[in-house]
């Protein structure tokens, strides 16, 4: 996805992915002359073709998240490590090509909103400290992926660029921004040592036009790859609600018309102290965070409320991939639960074009203004 919103201005030589099953989703959507399934810590520098613009990694979020419990990093480049700490692979691959003066002009590392408080703020710093003491400027900016489609899902982007390509006005500022700098990105800057504070950069980018799509416009009335529960199912599913969600349900159908909602389930503690599994349901027009599928709990399923008839369903693959502003045709898995991981662990296309097209594209035009295409690896 993050090729997808790069764009066709820029060339991908080489991607890597662990899993088969995207693997073979890349392929089937770009080719395969460039796609490696296989561990990260087995990758060499002498597999990655020359000099780049960019480098993009996304590495596994699981431990930076509230799913995780925010286990953090990890050092490790063992098989035991912690699965977000496939980073330091990556960045002893990314150390070894400035030895080689092949580093990247531009590395951008995304992640959940959790990187900016895992392990009690130490990721963040580890990562500061990596960027900045391997010859980059660097900053990161929060971007929500509803700003560009209709589902709730902030992420992190570290944008690092070559300590000697001058960065233009227009895309820093002295100070942070509300945009793109909220409380947690400005309490996590401050935790890092004063040499990681002299090389960070406050990114700037312009507001996006207001989205004009919402959650509804995505849905099908007759999707591919679900069906709809029966009425036996969604009474069941409308039983797990609190009271304040039946609520939500009960204003649904006093609006006489198609609303369309998004339900996830969640362990919630009740009065007495028991956990339980709840349904909790959102009519605002805009799903709740897409995740991968480890088990019915992590699909989110949609709740059609028309008059005094309810409907219910899991979400549709490709209404899965249309909230990551993939276009449909875009190749998806048969599997359902692959179809939905895809979408679940991927990147929002049209806020990594935003991210090229008002802050990667501009510093490479300063740093490199004769080259075209751009490369990516």
């Amino acid at each position: 996805m993050a090729r997808a919103g790069l764009g066709a201005g820029w060339a991908c030589v080489f991607a890597n992915d662990f899993d088969p099953m995207k693997t073979a989703t890349y392929a089937a959507n770009w080719g395969d002359g460039h796609i490696i399934c296989e561990d990260v810590a087995k990758i060499s520098t002498s597999r990655l073709p020359g000099k780049v613009d960019l480098a993009w990694a996304s590495f596994p979020c699981q431990d930076l998240s509230l799913a995780g419990d925010y286990a953090g990093l990890g050092r490790s480049a063992s098989p035991t490590m912690t699965r977000s700490g496939t980073f330091w692979p990556f960045w002893s691959l990314m150390k070894s090509l400035k030895k080689e003066r092949r580093a990247p002009r531009l590395i951008v590392l995304e992640n959940v909103y959790g990187a900016l408080t895992s392990n009690q703020g130490r990721d963040f710093a580890a990562i500061g400290e990596a960027l900045s003491g391997s010859g980059y400027k660097f900053g990161a900016i929060v971007v929500d992926a509803v700003r560009f489609v209709p589902q709730s899902r902030p992420r992190v982007f570290f944008v690092a660029i070559e300590r000697g390509i001058a960065v233009p006005e227009s895309a820093s500022g002295d100070s942070p921004s509300n945009e793109w700098h909220p409380r947690a990105l400005v309490d996590a800057y401050a935790r890092l040592s004063a040499s990681a504070k002299k090389k960070w950069v406050w990114w700037r980018l312009p507001n996006p036009p207001a989205r004009k799509v919402a959650f509804s416009d995505l849905v099908e009335d007759d999707p591919v790859g679900v069906r709809w529960h029966t009425a036996e199912e969604t009474a069941r599913l409308i039983e797990m609600m609190s009271a304040v969600n039946r609520a939500k349900v009960e204003g649904a159908k006093r609006k006489r018309r198609r609303v369309v909602g998004a339900v996830y389930k969640r362990t919630r503690e009740d009065a007495d102290g028991i956990k339980r599994q709840r349904a909790e349901v959102r009519f605002d027009e805009v799903a709740g965070c897409l995740r991968t599928p480890r088990g019915g709990s992590s699909r989110q399923t949609i709740i059609l409320v028309k008059g005094s008839k309810v409907c219910s369903r899991l979400l549709s693959p490709r209404e899965a991939a249309r909230l990551m502003g993939l276009a449909d045709g875009y190749k998806l898995p048969e599997r359902y639960n692959d179809a939905y991981h895809v979408a679940g662990d991927g990147v929002c296309v049209p806020a990594v074009r935003h991210i090229a097209a008002h802050l990667l594209e501009p510093l490479l035009q300063v740093a490199i203004p004769e080259a075209s295409p751009l490369a990516a690896e």
